[in-house]
């Protein structure tokens, strides 16, 4: 699970590593105790972020038409595609 510092609570963590995730989320500025985590993952959400950018560019993105999970992820394989994302 790899999120920003805005997931970052004990009870989250805890709750995804009884689950079997490997947990990829840096500590707040403010804890005593800050979580050791692998940067090179962590820094691979930069790349999620940037293509859905990309997708937030077109409408049928932006005002999110497909409203089942299984119609959004037909429109966006193909436009990943066309972006030389996938």
């Amino acid at each position: 699970m790899i999120a920003d510092r805005g997931y970052d609570s004990d009870r989250f963590v805890h709750w995804l590593e009884e689950r079997g995730a490997i947990v990829v989320i840096p500590s707040r500025k403010i804890v005593k105790h800050p979580r050791n985590i692998d940067w090179h993952i962590y820094k691979e959400r930069h790349l999620v972020e940037i293509l859905f950018l990309k997708f937030k560019a077109h409408r049928r993105f932006s005002t999110r038409y497909e409203k089942r999970a299984y119609l959004f992820l037909a429109v966006a394989l193909p436009v990943s595609i066309l972006l030389g994302v996938a």
